[in-house]
């Protein structure tokens, strides 16, 4: 069985396929699972990776009670702090959401990047995870830092960054990311460990 998995995990197109749907980290650790090597590796406690999880799955759900389809918006939590990033048609949508997530249970603090303007195109939400899977595959060869360290959030060309990191491994994480192809803007969403 080990001989399975070390050639699916040497095989370039699954590499791609990995790097393509975010799973690399957890398959880096040796797991299939993944969760619990996710954790592991991860900054966070066990119980704040968990947090996290239910402030994305409860936000995204008051969302879509609320506004159905008439947004495009994505929640993204990193111990307990809030990136929002997307398109609503209006400026009142858009501060309505921000007080609609402050009141999700354990939310710290809320970076709203949302844009007022028509959605994404699906050509260009593919492009944004393709910029994604660029910047990690990137973070993997350059090994500056712990690739799960950092949470990676693409939309519209423009990264967002997240994680608990050293001021180092920030700057580091920015520099990659800033020079890789078609990203026009980082966004540095870091809290800084020492």
């Amino acid at each position: 069985m080990k001989v399975f998995k070390q050639y699916w995990l040497s095989s370039p197109l699954l590499l791609l396929f990995l790097l393509m749907s975010g799973c690399v980290p957890m398959f880096a650790v040796g797991t299939a699972a993944g969760t619990g090597a996710y954790i592991s590796e991860d900054r966070r406690t066990s119980g704040m990776f968990i947090e996290d999880e239910g402030i994305e799955l409860k936000s995204s759900r008051r969302i879509h009670q609320q506004f159905g389809d008439s947004v495009h918006v994505n929640v993204t939590s990193y111990n307990r702090i809030v990136l929002l990033t997307g398109e609503v048609p209006n400026e009142t949508i858009k501060i309505d959401l921000e007080r609609l997530i402050m009141g999700v249970d354990n939310v710290r603090k809320i970076f709203n990047e949302i844009s007022v303007g028509p959605s994404t195109t699906l050509a260009s939400r593919s492009n944004d995870t393709l910029i994604t899977s660029k910047v990690k595959a990137r973070f993997l060869a350059e090994r500056k830092f712990q690739i799960n360290h950092v949470k990676i959030v693409t939309e519209n060309e423009v990264v967002y960054l997240l994680g608990v990191v050293s001021h180092q491994e920030g700057e580091n994480a920015a520099q990659i990311a800033s020079s890789t192809s078609g990203v026009k803007k980082v966004v540095k969403v870091f809290e800084y460990n020492r």
